[in-house]
């Protein structure tokens, strides 16, 4: 869908390269600009596994999993020929991108005011810590300080618990794909109008945004979320952990039809014109009673059984580690994970793309450090002559 797009990705490790990911994905060509003298890309490095058959610059799985399909070029921007040539690659690209501090961008000459001049057409998309301008642009920002200042500490786990993070970066993940989606319509507006702009993301504006009713809630009437037993609904019920007869199910009976089978499927028919479970209202008031009741309801069977008894009738979901959720039939059997081969033979197995559409195809694996930069130069029209050069002068 997207092989008319050409971006230049000046990004590091998680956030940016997440978000070019989606690019890649739906078929964009996405050029990696790293620098040699420090490693390139940092993700390169990053453990605890890896690949035997890739090549060494491009073992990581953590690497792996954020760059397929990508080309890689190196690059100085630093030096003034680096920044020549990184004019010249401009000229056939659609978007530079950056995951960088917030100072940084204005330092390499990332910023639409800077290429405007000589590239009126060019969309400037960056992703910072705490945005480019204001006290905090030369802050570093990572996702786990954002969840801490955001409330999300506040917001995960049991009460009286340590405060405590999400499991996943969510907030990376998060800036990256809003990152990708500002890029695309800046991108739409710049084909219509011939003239890009600057697009901005940052984490800690995602992470605030992502406050949303719960920022409502403080905002509008002085309501403050805070951790609530068992993973529990701020403010439906049944929505939450429950026991079984051999561990733990999760169920969201978020609309009263769904509270009506459950009843049925436990055979707790009583529950539907009990006084105190007639609605949401009376539910949530009651939550700790109900709780005790739906607990003792489904002890006689096992989270299995129930799973197969509720059969969507119920919003349910058995409560599984990474290793299970990635091995259950419903993701093994119906084309949820996939594969690219690897140079040394092998291949690399990653979770399937989130957006699907006919033509989709599975793309390479990720680049060794520096693989295409002799190619990408040599479309710039950079003869082999310049291109030794720059090598001499360790620019690329």
């Amino acid at each position: 869908m997207l092989k008319s797009l050409r971006v230049l990705a000046v990004e590091q490790y998680g956030a940016g390269p997440f978000g070019t990911q989606f690019l890649v994905d739906m078929g964009a060509e996405v050029i990696k600009v790293e620098n040699r003298s420090q490693g390139g890309d940092v993700g390169r490095t990053v453990g605890p596994a890896w690949l035997e058959d890739a090549d060494p610059s491009a073992r990581s799985v953590f690497f792996q999993g954020l760059n397929r399909g990508k080309k890689s070029i190196t690059l100085d921007l630093e030096k003034p020929s680096g920044r020549e040539v990184l004019e010249r690659l401009l000229a056939s690209c659609d978007a530079v991108m950056s995951n960088l501090r917030g100072d940084v961008p204005e330092k390499l000459g990332l910023t639409y005011r800077q290429l405007a001049a000589r590239h009126p057409r060019i969309v400037c998309a960056h992703l910072t810590g705490y945005g480019r301008e204001g006290e905090r642009a030369h802050w570093p920002g990572y996702d786990f300080l954002m969840q801490a200042e955001a409330g999300y500490f506040s917001l995960t786990g049991e009460p009286g618990s340590a405060p405590a993070r999400a499991g996943l970066s969510l907030v990376d993940l998060m800036t990256g794909a809003v990152l990708s989606m500002a890029l695309l319509a800046a991108v739409m507006s710049s084909r219509e109008t011939g003239l890009g702009r600057d697009v901005d993301v940052s984490l800690f504006d995602l992470a605030l945004y992502n406050l949303n009713y719960q920022g409502g809630w403080f905002l509008n009437n002085g309501i403050t979320t805070t951790r609530l037993p068992r993973s529990s609904h701020a403010s439906l019920t049944p929505c939450q952990t429950y026991r079984t007869g051999d561990g733990w199910i999760y169920l969201m009976c978020n609309k009263e039809k769904f509270w009506r089978s459950l009843c049925e499927l436990t055979d707790r028919h009583a529950w539907i014109q009990d006084p105190r479970f007639l609605t949401f209202k009376e539910r949530l008031e009651h939550r700790d009673l109900l709780t005790d009741l739906i607990d003792e309801a489904l002890q006689p069977h096992s989270t299995a059984e129930w799973m197969q008894l509720f059969q969507g009738r119920v919003p349910a979901s058995p409560i599984l580690d990474v290793a299970q959720a990635l091995q259950t039939p419903w993701v093994t059997q119906n084309g949820r994970l996939e594969s690219t081969p690897l140079p040394g033979g092998s291949e690399f197995r990653y979770v399937t793309p989130p957006i699907r559409y006919e033509g989709r195809q599975a793309v390479a694996s990720a680049p060794a450090l520096g693989a295409h930069t002799d190619d990408v130069l040599k479309q710039a029209g950079l003869s082999e002559a310049d291109i030794r050069r720059l090598r001499e002068q360790d620019v690329i």
